[in-house]
């Protein structure tokens, strides 16, 4: 029995060692540059309001994971094994889109909550993305926004927009996939800074 026992490990032992040996899939990561994919317009005329931007951009729960996701059937979402953010989406979209909108508006007029010490906000700006995938083919990229922009001292209704921007993808490759991701924060922060 005892010896019947031992040809049956021995007999294992290659399987074992083949999985041991299997490779690991290689991590390829990605981020939301810091720089803007586009040039940038000149600042407007300067109104004298001071944006603050909640860092708590909201999500879907598909987009708060560090994989990134494409689209998959009717409703599901599939996460590309081995292709990671660096730095998750619920960080890097806020910081972005206060650095696009800082840009767009000029030196001092937006910054990320909480704003610097000694800076007078005016207006305080919520965003909530709804969507933010790319199709199960990766042709197109969908971003789909919603924002408030409210008085600090309110005295009236919040100004509110929506957005929908399709980026479309010259090629399906997860780093064309990314950059499409930094390219819809940044014709986001256009659209909030000066809607159509």
């Amino acid at each position: 029995m005892k010896r019947r026992n031992a040809l049956a490990c021995v007999g294992l032992l290659p399987l074992l060692l083949t999985g041991c040996a299997s490779t690991p899939t290689a991590t390829h990561w990605y981020e939301l540059k810091s720089a803007p994919p586009e040039a940038v317009p000149a600042p407007g005329a300067d109104d004298g309001s001071v944006w603050e931007l909640s860092a708590l951009v909201r999500l879907p729960g598909a987009l708060d994971r560090d994989t990134l996701v494409v689209a998959s059937g009717a409703a599901g979402v599939t996460p590309l094994s081995g292709h990671r953010w660096v730095e998750p989406l619920r960080a890097s979209i806020p910081a972005r889109l206060a650095d696009d909108l800082a840009r767009l508006r000029g030196a001092g007029r937006a910054w990320l909550s909480p704003a610097p010490a000694g800076v007078r906000v005016t207006q305080r700006l919520r965003v909530e993305i709804d969507t933010l995938v790319a199709d199960e083919a990766r042709t197109v990229l969908r971003l789909r926004a919603r924002w408030w922009l409210s008085e600090v001292a309110p005295t009236g209704s919040p100004a509110s927009g929506t957005a929908v921007i399709d980026i479309r993808l010259p090629d399906p490759s997860v780093d064309t996939l990314a950059a499409a991701h930094r390219l819809a924060i940044w014709r986001l922060a256009r659209q909030i800074e000066a809607p159509p």
